[in-house]
């Protein structure tokens, strides 16, 4: 094998991982917002009153919300801040502000952007309690 043999083919070498590594990191960070976002690290209720709803964001908007989670009467409130990915769910949860409810959510630590929400507690469902 002569130089110029060698040149062509560390050059055809080079020019392939040129191209490789992008494509092998954008599949990666595709499949890790894939895992956080549909597996969950925790899941749980949370029992308060619904003091905020909003959309918020300037190209990605997202709903987020305020529970205020009152344990006796005269405390000051906990504030528990959750995002809902399901327009059917934040109908649902805007219906029952200014009454006591109970929001299901799962935790999603990791999720890389904030055009998923701005919090890792995605709120899955939401019921009233009498």
């Amino acid at each position: 094998m002569d130089v110029k043999a060698a040149g062509a083919k560390a050059k055809k070498v080079g020019l392939r991982i040129a191209i490789a590594v992008p494509i092998l990191l954008v599949v990666g960070i595709v499949a890790y917002t894939f895992v956080t976002l549909n597996f969950a690290y925790s899941s749980g209720e949370r029992v308060g009153f619904v003091q905020k709803m909003s959309k918020k964001g300037w190209v990605c908007h997202t709903d987020e919300g305020e529970l205020a989670m009152v344990n006796m009467a005269g405390q000051q409130p906990q504030m528990f801040f959750f995002t809902v990915r399901d327009d059917a769910v934040m109908k649902k949860i805007e219906s029952f502000e200014g009454h006591r409810v109970a929001l299901s959510y799962e935790e999603h630590r990791g999720v890389p952007l904030s055009c998923f929400g701005d919090t890792s507690y995605f709120v899955v469902d939401a019921r009233k309690l009498e």
